[in-house]
């Protein structure tokens, strides 16, 4: 049997094996018995994890060989206008890839805060007459994925205040776990976080490569986080942390509270109208912030 062991934060950097990216759909592992990777045991057994509620290193095991014995606090961080502001580098990438793709301007009136990037495909198909098909998803997605590194490159950006203090608070805890419900596919997830030097605080989370309503990845990232947790993870300690009103409701779909930052494209009286848990200017303040997350 496994060693008895305190709750670990298991990062996914760092892990080697299967690259991170793979098509959608099903991805099977075949683990070896009883071997140890940094904090993870696991048992020979063949697991399937899908592309849109998965962790972030798709050889992670989906079973971590600790007791929780204690109430796990998880957090789910949105990214763009939470964790980070690109300077606009994924909405360039993604106008570069429809033009170069479809040889047609991208609309300016589709609204990307908050949305997914499968909802934001289609609302670009639809404005042009464009077939809302998978074939076509895919090629936008390849597209947006080679543009988007010179983008993040040549735009400047930054990681927003008091991210960095607290994403180092929080890992060093054994009771809280770090994941994200995002909309970004789920590649796009990691050459963002990759490029900020975030990507290894998060273990696994939902994803925008499938669904184009948020309320779907944000049932997604509930089933990570259970995997994460061996089937546990009460809902109730749960916190999603995001800029947008889409933020609040997905948190409210799956029983979970928000943190609301303003540090995105929504100011506070758009946010406050939604109704948070809480209301930020920033996540800055990092005592106001442990005290309500230990609540």
């Amino acid at each position: 049997g496994a060693e008895s062991a305190k709750p670990q934060v298991v990062s996914a950097l760092g892990l080697r094996g299967l690259s991170p990216s793979h098509p959608a759909g099903f991805r099977t592992i075949t683990t070896d018995s009883w071997t140890k990777t940094p904090k993870v045991a696991t048992s020979r057994r063949t697991l399937k994890f899908y592309h849109s509620a998965a962790p972030l290193a798709t050889h992670l095991p989906r079973r971590l060989s600790v007791a929780y014995n204690t109430r796990m606090l998880v957090l789910l961080f949105d990214i763009d206008g939470t964790l980070i502001s690109t300077g606009g580098a994924g909405k360039a990438a993604m106008d570069c890839a429809f033009t170069e793709e479809f040889q047609l301007p991208a609309p300016q009136n589709v609204p990307f805060s908050g949305r997914t990037d499968r909802g934001i495909a289609r609302n670009l198909f639809q404005a042009h007459g464009i077939d809302d098909s998978l074939a076509n998803f895919e090629r936008f997605r390849a597209a947006y994925l080679r543009l988007l590194p010179d983008h993040l490159q040549r735009l400047q950006g930054r990681v927003l205040p008091g991210v960095l203090t607290l994403l180092d608070q929080m890992t060093g805890r054994s009771d809280v776990v770090i994941g994200l419900l995002t909309g970004n596919v789920r590649d796009g997830a990691r050459l963002k976080l990759e490029h900020y030097n975030l990507f290894h605080y998060f273990a696994f989370g939902g994803f925008g490569d499938q669904h184009p309503d948020r309320d779907d990845v944000a049932r997604d990232a509930l089933a990570a986080t259970h995997m994460h947790l061996n089937g546990n993870g009460d809902s109730a300690s749960i916190w999603v942390i995001g800029d947008t009103p889409l933020d609040i409701r997905c948190a409210r779909v799956i029983g979970a509270r928000c943190i609301a930052v303003a540090t995105g494209t929504h100011d506070k009286d758009e946010l406050a109208a939604a109704e948070p848990d809480v209301l930020c200017d920033d996540l800055d303040d990092l005592d106001r912030l442990l005290k309500l997350l230990d609540s």
